[in-house]
């Protein structure tokens, strides 16, 4: 990522481009704003941003389409912005593999954090590598491996599998796991947020290998945890 980090933002309304390309550029950021996908998809073609700001109800293409063609093809953080603020929306996005979201209307200064937030640099701590049996994982790349084959992961999955992989058999509650995969220690429907987002890390591994989601355990009511290694299920899939 360069000193001066790059927005794409995407939108067909011209005041919401304004508001969000002026919020961003306040703190530092450099942007450049499409008002349909095709338009931004072109340009991601010839330049790589650092992250890109989407709407999701656009013409023609939708937010929800770029965002899983972005995220099929690069490792880029996507924000999406909609008007629509109801749960099942908010778990569309996720599963299109958005890495956050944000409803309309927004603080301008919202937006900038969370942008920021997932384009800074890791710092010595979250570079390191964590392992744990077979499956070991990369948050400066946010990339993980399971018996030698590669996971790529959204940075909100990495942050995930981070804390599973550094409290093994320990049940991390929704608001703990808020709090080390958003940053945040409140948020409206959070709840359903981590479970699409454990969906997919447990889709992700169980493509790798096999019957490895078992790794991710849910605890009724409560969170999730990571199977201790010294139990059997454990054993035996990490193994696999």
């Amino acid at each position: 990522m360069s000193a001066q980090p790059f927005a794409f933002i995407v939108d067909d309304e011209p005041a919401m481009l304004d508001i969000a390309s002026f919020a961003l550029e306040t703190q530092g950021f450099r942007t450049a704003t499409f008002s349909t996908a095709e338009a931004a998809w072109a340009a991601l073609t010839r330049t790589r941003p650092d992250i890109v700001l989407l709407d999701v109800m656009l013409p023609a293409a939708s937010g929800m389409d770029l965002c899983r063609r972005i995220k099929s093809t690069w490792h880029i953080p996507v924000i999406l912005v909609t008007a629509k603020g109801e749960a099942h929306d908010r778990i569309s996005g996720l599963e299109a593999a958005a890495d956050d979201y944000v409803t309309k209307p927004y603080h301008p200064r919202e937006l900038a954090l969370r942008s920021q937030r997932l384009v800074r640099q890791p710092d010595s701590a979250q570079a390191l590598h964590t392992v744990w049996g077979t499956l070991n994982l990369d948050t400066t790349n946010n990339a993980a491996a399971l018996g030698g084959n590669h996971i790529s992961l959204t940075i909100n999955e990495s942050k995930l599998l981070n804390a599973f992989l550094t409290h093994p058999g320990i049940t991390l509650s929704y608001d703990q796991l808020l709090m080390l995969g958003w940053g945040e220690s409140e948020r409206l429907g959070h709840r359903q947020m981590i479970k699409a987002a454990i969906y997919r890390l447990r889709h992700k591994l169980d493509e790798t290998v096999p019957g490895s989601s078992a790794l991710v355990e849910s605890v009724r009511g409560t969170g999730y945890k990571l199977r201790s290694p010294g139990s059997s299920t454990a054993r035996d899939t990490a193994q696999q």
